[in-house]
């Protein structure tokens, strides 16, 4: 039952497609959801999480968090209408990723929920227990600039650094020179 959910998050299939004659699409469902509610899920997340640190290095100085709107079809408990699409079933998915890319915690909320409402919600969960030399430096886009963002991030002893429109990274300006 382990490998066959490690196996869904893995290669980010569907369950009917690992499920065999040994486990259903239902039973892997039904197992992840006790395995949620249960709490062990987010600590397997964080286990992995230390397990990365200590064998290639998180790069947590600078940290990146972004969010995009996207179909729920089925619905579920955080879906709520899109505005983007009609008004049917979305999820708004906010992704915090470290400076290599790798994925720190994803946070559900409903498609309509403006991000300002999930401020208070913890998208700073990501950090596998190490305490950082310095203060983080939190990359966001303009749509998380506003006071309850700072505040959040001011507990917990990050900088936010908000894009500006229309200003390119030196990268990008190097790389195109």
């Amino acid at each position: 039952m382990f490998d066959k959910l490690i196996q869904v998050l893995v290669f980010g299939c569907g369950d009917r497609r690992i499920a065999d004659a040994s486990c259903s699409a239902t039973t892997l469902r039904r197992r992840r959801d006790e395995w949620i509610a249960l709490g062990l899920a987010e600590q397997l997340r964080l286990l992995v999480l230390g397990a990365y640190d200590q064998l290639f290095g998180l790069e947590l100085a600078h940290l990146a968090v972004d969010s995009c709107t996207t179909k729920a079809p089925c619905g579920g408990q955080v879906a709520g209408p899109s505005p983007v699409d009609r008004r049917k079933q979305g999820l708004k998915r906010s992704v915090a990723v470290e400076a290599g890319g790798i994925p720190l915690a994803a946070l559900p909320a409903p498609a309509n929920q403006h991000r300002r409402r999930a401020a208070g919600r913890d998208p700073g969960r990501h950090q596998p227990g190490r305490a950082a030399t310095h203060p983080a430096l939190v990359h966001l886009d303009a749509g998380d600039d506003y006071q309850p963002c700072r505040q959040v991030l001011a507990a917990r002893a990050m900088v936010g650094q908000v894009a500006t429109r229309g200003v390119q990274r030196r990268s990008r300006l190097a790389a195109a020179g």
